[in-house]
């Protein structure tokens, strides 16, 4: 697996610590940490965009945020799952899983055009 990709898994991982930070957070210190943690996580997705193409990691990064905020919402803190959500969630995976293939197929195009 390339470094670029673990940079993608640990700036998702970051992300929903800090989110998870934000609804548990109550003292000076504990915001303290959530500020460490943010500036850790825009460090490694800057990391990973380095080689990566932005929009494929931008999309990782927030549909990663979006579906595992909402699982958070449902296990954690005791929100209500809908077939909704459910299915908007699937589809928000289905569609960076698209962009990614996308991408690659793109890429593969410039590569050829450009030899």
């Amino acid at each position: 697996m390339n470094r670029a990709w673990i940079y993608v898994m640990l700036t998702c991982l970051f992300e929903l610590l800090w989110v998870y930070a934000f609804n548990v957070a109550a003292a000076w210190w504990h915001w303290a940490i959530v500020v460490v943690i943010i500036i850790a996580d825009f460090y490694l997705l800057s990391k990973a965009c380095e080689t990566l193409p932005t929009g494929t990691v931008y999309a990782i990064f927030a549909a990663a945020g979006t579906v595992g905020t909402a699982l958070m919402d449902i296990f954690i803190f005791e929100g209500v799952f809908s077939l909704a959500k459910g299915l908007f969630m699937g589809l928000l995976v289905i569609g960076v899983i698209s962009l990614k293939l996308a991408d690659n197929k793109g890429g593969n195009a410039q590569g050829k055009g450009a030899a």
